[in-house]
C-alpha cells in the first residue's frame, strides 16, 4: 500500500527514505566508511539528517549506533549490490515517494531533497537525480516514485532471476527521469582524498559556523532551529557592554531559560531579546558612569 494523498499545493509530497551503507568500501582500503567523520559527525550521520523529514527511513546494512533511530534491513545475500539492497530497502517503505540516497554525502541538506521531490511532482517523471559538477547522473542522490521502482525491480527480477551483481545503471536506464545540478550535494566521498577534500571545504569561513551548530545539535540530540543570529548578536553585547565572558555564560543562561520554560524557536528568541535589553542597559549605565567620572555628565543625586 501506498500513501497517495496529494500534498498542499507548493509543498513535496510525503517521502520515505533508504539509505544504502553497505557497500565495501574497496577504493578507502575496505575501511568503515559510513561511520568516517567529516565535521566530526559521521557520514552516515550526516545523510541521516538530511532526510529527518521522512516518514520512514530504512538503512540498508548491519546495524549501528545513529544519531537518530532508523529502521534497519539487509539484502540477500549480503554485498548484492546496490539493486538488491535497494530492494531489501523498498520492502519497508509505504510512501508513494521515496528518496534514495547513499551513505557518503558530506554536504546533504534537507533543502536539496526538497528540490528533488518538487522536481519529481512538478515534471511528472518517475524519478529526480542530482547530476555532479561534470554533468553526470547521480541516481543514489535522487527522489523517485516508489510504485516505478517497484515495477521495474520486479521486471529485472523476473528477467534476470535476481537482482544480486546487477548495475544500477539497468533500473535507471528503464526510467524517465528528470535531471536537478548540484555539484555540491552530489559529491560523494569514494577516496581518502575526497574525505581531506570534504573536511577542508567544512572549515572554509562561509561554512563552519552553520556546521558546528548542526555537529553541536546532533551531538546533544538537539532538533531545534533558532535565529543564529540573534545569539551571535546577543554574545557581541553582552561581551561590549558587560564584559568578554559574560557573551558565553549570558547565551548558556538564554538557552537554560528556554529550556525551562516553552522550549521551541521563540522562547529562545523571547530569553535573547529579554537578555540583550539587560546587555544594552548595562552598556548605558557604563556610559554615564564614565561620563561622571570624567566631569562630563550630570551630578550624581548623592553629590553635595
Amino acid at each position: 500500500m501506498t500513501d497517495a494523498a496529494p500534498a498542499a499545493p507548493g509543498t513535496p509530497a510525503p517521502y520515505d527514505a533508504v539509505v544504502l551503507a553497505g557497500g565495501a568500501a574497496r577504493r578507502l582500503g575496505g575501511a568503515d566508511k559510513p561511520g568516517v567523520r567529516v565535521g566530526g559527525r559521521a557520514l552516515l550521520d550526516r545523510v541521516l539528517a538530511a532526510c529527518a523529514d521522512a516518514r520512514t527511513t530504512v538503512v540498508v546494512a548491519a546495524p549501528r549506533p545513529t544519531a537518530r533511530p532508523v529502521r534497519w534491513t539487509r539484502e540477500d545475500p549480503p554485498g548484492g549490490g546496490p539493486l538488491a539492497a535497494l530492494a531489501a530497502g523498498l520492502r519497508h517503505t509505504t510512501a508513494g515517494h521515496t528518496v534514495v540516497l547513499s551513505a557518503d554525502l558530506p554536504f546533504l541538506r534537507s533543502g536539496t531533497l526538497r528540490r528533488l521531490l518538487t522536481a519529481l511532482r512538478d515534471t511528472g517523471a518517475d524519478g529526480a537525480l542530482l547530476t555532479d559538477a561534470g554533468g553526470r547522473d547521480q541516481p543514489l542522490v535522487a527522489a523517485y516514485r516508489t510504485a516505478a521502482l517497484r515495477r521495474e525491480l520486479a521486471a529485472l527480477a523476473a528477467a534476470h532471476g535476481a537482482l544480486t551483481g546487477l548495475p544500477l545503471r539497468r533500473l535507471t536506464g528503464t526510467l524517465r527521469l528528470t535531471r536537478v545540478p548540484d555539484p555540491l550535494a552530489s559529491f560523494d566521498c569514494d577516496t581518502w582524498d575526497d574525505i581531506a577534500d570534504a573536511r577542508a571545504r567544512i572549515r572554509e569561513h562561509g561554512h563552519v559556523l552553520d556546521e558546528w551548530i548542526s555537529a553541536v545539535k546532533d551531538e546533544l540530540g538537539i532538533d531545534l532551529d533558532v535565529d543564529t543570529g540573534v545569539l551571535l548578536d546577543l554574545a557581541r553585547d553582552a561581551a561590549h557592554g558587560v564584559a568578554r565572558p559574560a557573551a558565553p555564560l549570558t547565551t548558556f543562561l538564554v538557552g537554560y531559560a528556554a529550556a525551562r520554560g516553552a522550549g521551541g524557536p521563540e522562547a529562545v528568541a523571547e530569553a535573547a531579546r529579554k537578555a540583550a535589553a539587560l546587555a544594552l542597559r548595562w552598556e548605558e549605565e557604563s556610559d554615564a558612569a564614565g561620563k561622571s567620572a570624567s566631569g562630563g555628565g550630570p551630578s550624581a543625586p548623592d553629590a553635595g
